[in-house]
């Protein structure tokens, strides 16, 4: 990337811009794109994330690191709870959570109102699974 023209365009995302897609990383929750990885040549990409309503917490993520330099999650509503590395953490809306590049990390539950910024470098960052750090507590079952 460093051998590509710099890029920094202008960029103004309105709700209705773009759509919420169900075809991100994790299935079971729902992407809106917010340009920022046109307007930065791909040197940084900027999504909410949020609960799929039709999908409940079973399993989560897994655990896995992303291969990023950069990447911070700010939750905007409800909440999630994290393994980082044998931690377990929640995040609650109006917390922002550095995730430290090859941080092993494991989403394994969250509120069905559920919704964050994620904004992370470049924009094409890699994903791995990773060797499990530790037991990972159950779901809290959403209201039927």
């Amino acid at each position: 990337m460093l051998d590509s023209p710099l890029v920094n365009l202008f960029s103004h995302n309105k709700p209705g811009d773009t759509p919420w897609r169900k075809d991100g990383l994790r299935e079971f929750f729902l992407y809106r794109d917010l340009g920022i990885k046109d307007a930065t040549g791909g040197r940084v990409i900027a999504h909410l994330v949020k609960a799929n309503p039709d999908a409940p917490p079973v399993h989560g993520t897994g655990w896995h690191q992303h291969i990023a330099e950069f990447q911070i999650v700010l939750m905007t509503k409800g909440w999630a709870k994290f393994m980082y590395e044998d931690q377990v953490t929640l995040v609650e809306a109006g917390d922002c959570v550095h995730q430290r590049p090859g941080i092993s990390h494991y989403l394994f539950d969250y509120s069905p109102d559920m919704e964050y910024l994620e904004i992370v470098s470049p924009a094409d960052f890699g994903t791995e699974d990773v060797t499990p750090v530790c037991d990972v507590p159950p779901p809290t079952p959403w209201p039927k």
